[in-house]
């Protein structure tokens, strides 16, 4: 155990089993993140193309066509994307269970539909099995982005809360390079390397499955489905200490205000609920439109269109997966230091890839070192930045009583625009060719004016007192709670002096 600390009137120890619950939670982010660096490497084999997508092999052959366009396929694009859909409408299916059933059974199901999903996919013969094999990850991840992120905003501390909750984004890092390296080793597998990549996607869902069986519900669901002896258990054994009753007085009128909430899908409509819900969805449509899936997906595609050769791509893919683990460590350090919105700030600016390529010419090692240079410096900007900080700051601000309703159209937010980048980005390449990362750069200015002046700071404030110390008191957003209803006297419950 740790020495306690005290901020405000609550208390609270970093003891081994809270560590245990937030590690194992944030396997829900090593599962989503697996997925991601597999698509891109996995739909780079020669092996995968010619079982699946023969016409885009014959393509990829004829190089001299056009390299800009030699992945251009629907289908293909469809393989990567089909998750992200069933992800966006999962989403809602996922708050309703974290609200009825608790956010542990939700972690739970998460796991068990993305290892159906992993050994079918491992195991497909035909497109319609891989594609419904996508479906059914898609679903498991719906669940866990749902419910990961809230139980880890939800067991923090209120001083470390956005450092545990940037694991989520950590592990979807680390998950991201586990995915680099298997796809490595196992492009010189054949014919069935391929195999190998889509089914290791069960080793994060097997973790998760273990972990949500391990982890402890969060007081605030406990006592929000009218279980306050459990929760207050719970909350003494998160924290650490006895004297948990500030916090938990805070917890309780919260979950009152959220019993009278019989339908919190139409409180969202409600002109209070606009600041968060505006500020939730536009952090997930911002981060996809960094462009940072784009590349994360279609890496070893991207580097192939750029000059390198196939081992050179998906060795280039594992150095930007280190870039982006070790980044992430810096948000962490930082989110609960600098505050948010410094760190978003910090992707004012972009690496422009400016490489135009002409039918199928490849790079001389000194450019093509510098376009690896590049996005390593985009990655890393992103790693501190709109990557962690677009999952905690929609999970930290929306009150108890459209938490989980809130969260879900944050999620589905980013499961439709994750879809539309997944889906379209390869024919954009193909169309719009480098110009694609000026259209990427157009937002990352876009995004800095929306922190500037419409995203308030949340450091240090806690979960349940954002509507009195934040929402109430930013100079754009306080003329939106004119109608807010909620429990005045979570106001005064565990300030920070």
């Amino acid at each position: 155990m740790t020495k306690i600390e005290k901020v405000g009137s609550f208390e609270s120890k970093i003891t081994v089993y809270v560590v245990v619950c937030w590690v194992l939670a944030a396997c829900g982010g090593l599962m989503f993140g697996y997925d991601i660096g597999i698509s891109g490497g996995v739909t780079a084999m020669d092996d995968f193309l010619i079982k699946f997508f023969p016409a885009v092999y014959q393509r990829k052959l004829r190089a001299k066509e056009d390299n800009y366009c030699k992945y251009d396929n629907q289908y293909l694009q469809l393989f990567t994307s089909s998750l992200y859909l069933a992800a966006l409408v999962s989403s809602f299916a996922a708050s309703k269970m974290c609200s009825k059933l608790g956010r542990k059974p939700t972690i739970f199901v998460a796991s068990a539909f993305f290892l159906c999903g992993s050994l079918l996919s491992a195991a497909a013969q035909r497109i319609w099995m891989i594609i419904l094999a996508r479906v059914l990850l898609g679903v498991g991840v719906g669940f866990g982005n749902e419910a990961v992120p809230l139980f880890l905003s939800e067991i923090a501390p209120v001083q470390h809360r956005g450092a545990v909750n940037i694991l989520f984004q950590l592990f979807i890092t680390i998950g991201i390079l586990f995915a680099n390296l298997v796809n490595y080793g196992a492009s010189k597998i054949h014919p069935w390397g391929w195999r190998l990549s889509l089914g290791l996607a069960s080793l994060p869902a097997a973790f998760l499955f273990v972990g949500s069986v391990v982890i402890i519900e969060t007081p605030a669901s406990l006592v929000e489905r009218n279980q306050e002896s459990q929760g207050r258990s719970t909350l003494k054994k998160i924290r650490g200490v006895e004297d948990v009753d500030a916090e938990f007085e805070q917890i309780k009128m919260a979950c009152e205000a959220a019993r009278e909430v019989k339908d919190p899908f139409k409180r969202l409509m409600k002109r209070s609920s606009m600041p968060p819900l505006i500020i939730g969805v536009m952090m997930q449509v911002f981060q996809q439109f960094t462009g940072i899936n784009a590349i994360m997906f279609y890496a070893p595609v991207l580097f192939q269109t750029v000059g390198f050769k196939n081992d050179a791509s998906l060795l280039s893919s594992v150095i930007t997966g280190l870039v982006n683990v070790f980044s992430t460590l810096v948000s962490i350090y930082g989110v609960d230091r600098v505050g948010r919105r410094k760190l978003l700030l910090k992707l004012a600016s972009k690496s422009i890839l400016l490489v135009h390529l002409k039918g199928s010419n490849s790079l001389d090692e000194g450019l093509a070192g510098l376009v690896v240079v590049l996005v390593c410096l985009f990655v890393m900007s992103f790693a501190w930045s709109w990557g962690p900080l677009g999952w905690l700051i929609p999970s930290e601000t929306f009150p108890l009583e459209i938490r989980t309703s809130g969260f879900a159209c944050a999620v589905s937010s980013n499961m439709l625009f994750t879809f539309i980048i997944a889906q379209a980005f390869l024919s954009m390449m193909c169309h719009m060719r480098a110009f694609i990362f000026f259209f990427f750069a157009a937002w990352i200015v876009a995004m800095g004016l929306f922190v500037l002046f419409l995203l308030p700071e949340t450091k240090n404030v806690p979960i349940d007192a954002m509507v009195e110390r934040v929402w109430k008191q930013h100079p754009v957003w306080k003329r939106f709670m004119d109608d807010y209803d909620g429990k005045e006297g979570v106001k005064n419950v565990g300030m920070i002096i």
